[in-house]
């Protein structure tokens, strides 16, 4: 004797795909990229392409930072 088979029934489809995402999925490749960006920038590169003292000291203090 065969047993019955029960299937699912299909969920009716919009068209659309809906897709959420947690928010570390966006925020942590997004910090990667700007922590390997301030890495290879030279601060004096960035004082003469900004011409802003502030910024150099910002990359300075971050590359102290990450030399701990």
């Amino acid at each position: 004797m065969s047993a019955q088979s029960h299937t699912r029934p299909h969920a009716a489809t919009t068209g659309r795909v809906d897709i959420r995402l947690p928010w570390w999925a966006l925020a942590l490749p997004t910090l990667a990229f700007i922590v390997l960006l301030a890495l290879m920038l030279n601060p004096t590169d960035a004082q003469a392409a900004a011409g802003d003292p502030a910024i150099t000291h910002l990359f300075e203090r971050v590359q102290q930072l990450m030399a701990r």
